[in-house]
């Protein structure tokens, strides 16, 4: 096979010294790489004047068979148009990250007496938010502390326009009841203002002002008014004095490392707000691209700090960094603390790696086990499955869930709103899902959605799975590996039946077949995500919190439970071991709590 031919001497002196992004393209006219430059013409050149590239790089040259550029005005414009060009044609030699969970974000919305809640996914133009936060426990602890130092209100907006007398939270100081006129709008607005220079790592500046409030209402003999912000003070300075890993100045700071492993990367992001020390995060690119830490620490910063706010520093390693935009602000650590700030990055990023490469094994193992059992000519890689949840027939909601090389995919994830059937109709719900999945992919539609499967599961028994066979035929999809996973006898685990397409007699496999333990998870997923649908859906029909429907959870400790985690969005997102600390929840309460919500 002959190599692409580009004559880059005659591309290079037509080149401009502007500013821009350039596109290396393969024979086909397929995109290879997107890169930026502040200097085109002198970037461009150290590709083919230089010789030392790494591997990847000089696998990539070898392909190049044209180029294409943009100029921008400026680096900033170059870097925005990278990312958003690496997003859409995900060429093959960039290192692109991978996030399927969204960060968390403490937000207060508009109003004269704004609320304060949990938040991930996409900003509304009249709320605020502060983040990113690491985790959605960093997220609750800030909404606490700011809940119980300011007392701002967290109920939602239906709630707060109808009461009538003040909730529970008022009688335990966690609120002041702007619902009912308790306090004016004057001083609520005044304590959002406290807790936006809180939310912004202000934490001496809030103290301050406090302090100043404090004595000012002494000197007038208001003592009742001067204890209140006393105990705001001690409140504050209790936590901040709290055995976190922290500095000694109020720092905002990133600390972003990179280390390879056996040709594999990770990205670590430890984040430090007002000296705390907040947690941290680890990002892995999408393909297995061999990388250096520097290259993969480069194309980390550069599409990370496009979608979020740098801090006023970053502490980086390895360190120096060539194609640090000059935008950011990077650094090595200066002193002992930074350190070990980074020490305990890397060493985090190497237990998420060692971590990572486990469940791999793990799930390839269990991957050539259901191939075996199902006798398939490849490995299933993407597998999806299906399953329909309702009550009497009402709210029906479907689930697709998909599991690609083993491991669940949440971000391919839909569910179905089924409409137009009879109420209670499994088989029609089951008919009208997997056409609305499928009909794309029985199109030849090429789009990312329309990704077709290689073996899809269907929760129910073989009526169901006849209904999945006959909407493949249908569609052109009879080539579809499937399967109908029944539910044993008094439906306990492990008894399931298997009916395979294309096998005449039902298949059971042993309970320690690790290809059947594969199929119980991503049955036992699709089960979960079109229960948590359905519920939702149900609740929005009725007009009902979905915590209402837990056994042992009534006003009060649903008050107590909102309170807690600042909105049902916290709740949902605490962990069984959060719940258990909220007063009133036992254990075996809060684990059914947690199988409500999830």
């Amino acid at each position: 096979m002959n190599e692409p031919s580009f004559d880059s001497k005659s591309f290079l002196a037509s080149l401009t010294e502007a500013p821009g992004v350039y596109r290396m393209l393969a024979a086909d006219g397929g995109v290879l790489y997107v890169g930026k430059a502040k200097n085109l013409k002198k970037r461009v050149s150290s590709y083919f004047n230089k010789s030392g590239h790494s591997s990847r790089i000089a696998l990539m040259l070898q392909q190049v068979a044209g180029m294409e550029t943009t100029a921008t005005r400026s680096e900033a414009e170059a870097l925005i148009l990278e990312n958003t060009l690496i997003k859409k044609l995900k060429p093959k030699y960039n290192i692109l990250f991978r996030d399927d969970k969204s960060y968390a974000y403490i937000a207060l919305s508009s109003g004269a007496f704004p609320r304060l809640f949990f938040h991930r996914g996409a900003f509304e133009k009249k709320s605020r938010y502060f983040g990113p936060f690491p985790s959605g426990l960093a997220v609750k602890e800030g909404i606490h502390l700011i809940q119980k130092t300011f007392l701002l209100r967290t109920c939602e907006e239906a709630v707060f326009a109808h009461r009538l007398r003040p909730c529970m939270l008022y009688q335990i100081q966690r609120c002041k009841a702007p619902c009912v006129g308790l306090v004016s709008a004057g001083a609520y607005a005044a304590d959002v203002r406290l807790a936006e220079l809180f939310l912004k790592g202000k934490h001496g500046e809030v103290i301050e002002k406090l302090t100043q409030q404090m004595e000012a209402e002494s000197a007038a003999l208001r003592f009742e008014q001067a204890a209140a912000l006393r105990d705001q003070i001690k409140a504050l300075q209790a936590v901040l004095h709290r055995q976190y890993v922290s500095s000694t100045k109020d720092a905002d700071v990133d600390i972003v490392v990179a280390v390879v492993e056996r040709g594999e990367l990770c990205v670590n992001l430890a984040m430090v707000r007002g000296g705390l020390h907040l947690g941290d995060r680890a990002h892995f690119p999408q393909s297995e691209l061999e990388a250096s830490p520097e290259e993969g620490l480069a194309a980390f910063l550069e599409q990370h700090y496009v979608e979020q706010d740098a801090p006023p520093r970053l502490i980086l390693d390895p360190w120096p960094l060539d194609d640090l935009p000059e935008s950011l602000p990077g650094s090595a650590a200066r002193n002992e603390m930074e350190r070990a700030w980074v020490d305990m990055a890397l060493n985090n990023a190497r237990l998420a790696l060692t971590a990572r490469r486990q469940n791999r094994t793990r799930a390839s193992g269990r991957l050539e086990a259901l191939r075996a059992a199902l006798d398939l000519p490849e490995l299933p890689r993407r597998i999806e499955c299906f399953d329909i949840s309702h009550t009497m027939g009402e709210g029906t909601v479907a689930s697709c869930v998909v599991c690609v090389d083993g491991a669940m995919k949440k971000s391919d994830y839909r569910r179905f709103n089924i409409e137009g059937i009879t109420p209670g109709d499994d088989y029609a719900a089951m008919r009208q899902a997997l056409t609305r999945r499928y009909e794309k992919v029985g199109a030849g539609s090429t789009a990312e959605c329309a990704a077709a499967p290689d073996l899809v599961l269907i929760d129910g028994g073989k009526g169901q799975h006849g209904v999945a066979r006959e909407v493949f035929a249908e569609l052109g999809l009879s080539n579809l590996a499937s399967i109908g996973v029944a539910k044993g006898d008094a439906r306990k685990p492990g008894l399931e039946t298997l009916f395979v397409h294309g096998r005449a007699k039902p298949l059971e496999l042993a309970m320690d077949n690790a290809g059947f333990h594969l199929i119980q998870e991503i049955r036992d997923e699709a089960h979960r995500f079109a229960i948590v649908g359905h519920r939702a859906r149900r609740a929005k029909l009725r007009g009902r919190s979905a915590l209402e429907d837990v056994v042992g959870i009534g006003p009060t400790r649903r008050r107590n439970l909102l309170a807690q985690f600042g909105g049902l969005d916290g709740v949902k997102a605490a962990t069984v071991e959060d719940l258990c600390r909220v007063p009133g929840i036992s254990r075996k309460l809060a684990e059914d709590i947690y199988r409500q919500l999830h």
